[in-house]
């Protein structure tokens, strides 16, 4: 990539905006997860609780992302990410000072901190719209990269936990929070040509096309993985490993940051390589990946090392797909953004909620991490039965620069 024209091609402070929120939100997005070692005890969590507490956020989220594509053709991507914002902040403002007492009330805060995960719709299109196609994969990349929130709250959550109590974890985390708010009203601004606001009707005709579709399962499969994992990972090392709950995060944030960190190089390798190469070779990683943690490593070290493989992949995938994204459907990419981060979410939702009840029906969690290695299979070939039509149809190269 030229670095040169990749900076004069866009702009700077907003990409760097766009970075913060979504980092910040997908930090409060997950934090269940990581907390869910102490509120499990206090509460008395069944297993099958515990996956359900930290997967809906996760679901809450999914289908708020359909919500915030919507508002940010409506509203351009800086008002509507706004908005996203302040809900937030006085969500856990809420969750500190009245508390959380049973597993309804969880249940219940889960699903206000999906609005954190509904930031996705609103961040990407505000940084993907200042750049040209030749650097999408770049852009979506580092703007996307913000998913490395959840290695934040994986690191930072449990220890704060531990010193300060659970509940007050949601009161210390305003303080960033509210300090990325005054940098994003500050520094974020829409991009010159955003395009006019589209009629529901219109929306509904995007999903008419069968590449929608195709970049819904595929990103079902890339970011659920990623979300779903990071969510439950806490959970697992104490209950698989018996660490205890700050060693679980540790465990957890390492995985999380291989696989947050990796999505800008995901983006530039598509970029270079196209986005379905890519793709393809991360596709493969993760089943294997997958399918080998699946079988209880003798060592809490053995699966850290297998989950990194797996994080490392649906990283490197997250960037892929959406490399390829604002390529097909770049006039209606607010509204993809949604349907794809929709997507994503809902196999997030099912990877944490399927562990639980793996856990709780079988005694082990091996049946819920062979089905999504299965589910990365079944993305591959569907991905080996598109490029063909998706490189001599929109991704020819006398149509574009970028490759496919």
């Amino acid at each position: 990539m030229n670095k040169s024209s990749f900076l004069k091609a866009g702009h700077t402070p907003t990409l760097l905006s766009a970075f913060l929120y979504f980092d910040l939100a997908f930090m409060v997005w997950v934090l269940l997860g990581p907390l869910g070692v102490q509120i499990a005890a206090d509460l008395h969590l069944s297993p099958a609780q515990k996956g359900m507490m930290v997967a809906t956020p996760i679901l809450s989220g999914a289908l708020l992302r359909v919500v915030m594509g919507l508002l940010v053709d409506q509203v351009k991507p800086k008002l509507a990410g706004a908005v996203g914002q302040l809900i937030i902040i006085v969500t856990l403002f809420v969750a500190w000072r009245v508390g959380v007492h049973s597993y309804e009330q969880a249940l219940i805060l889960g699903i206000f901190l999906g609005v954190a995960g509904a930031s996705f719709a609103a961040a990407l299109p505000l940084a993907s719209r200042w750049y040209p196609a030749e650097h999408q994969g770049t852009a979506m990349g580092i703007a996307g990269a913000g998913n490395s929130g959840t290695a934040l709250a994986a690191l930072i959550a449990p220890s704060l936990a531990v010193a300060y109590g659970w509940t007050n974890v949601f009161g210390l985390a305003l303080i960033p929070l509210v300090v990325v708010f005054v940098i994003y009203m500050t520094l974020a601004k829409n991009a010159p040509d955003c395009p006019p606001a589209r009629s529901l009707a219109e929306y509904v005709n995007v999903l008419k096309d069968k590449d929608a579709w195709w970049f819904m399962f595929f990103y079902s499969v890339t970011f659920g993985g990623f979300v779903g994992l990071a969510s439950s990972l806490t959970i697992y090392f104490n209950t698989q490993y018996g660490l205890d709950a700050k060693t679980a995060g540790f465990f957890t944030a390492a995985c999380v940051f291989a696989g947050s960190l990796v999505r800008p190089i995901g983006g530039n390798v598509a970029d270079r390589i196209g986005g379905v190469k890519s793709l393809t070779g991360m596709y493969m990683l993760a089943a294997m990946s997958l399918a080998t943690v699946s079988f209880a490593p003798a060592s809490a070290w053995s699966a850290l090392a297998m989950f990194v493989v797996a994080m490392l992949s649906l990283g490197m995938g997250n960037g892929a797909v959406f490399q390829l994204v604002p390529q097909r459907f770049r006039k209606e990419i607010g509204v993809m953004t949604g349907m794809v981060g929709m997507a994503g979410g809902i196999g997030g939702f099912y990877l944490a909620s399927s562990l639980g009840y793996s856990r709780q029906v079988t005694g082990s969690y091996q049946t819920g991490f062979m089905i999504f290695a299965a589910l990365a299979v079944i993305a591959l070939i569907g991905l080996t039965g598109v490029k063909s039509r998706w490189r001599t149809t929109w991704g020819a190269s006398h149509l574009t620069a970028a490759k496919i």
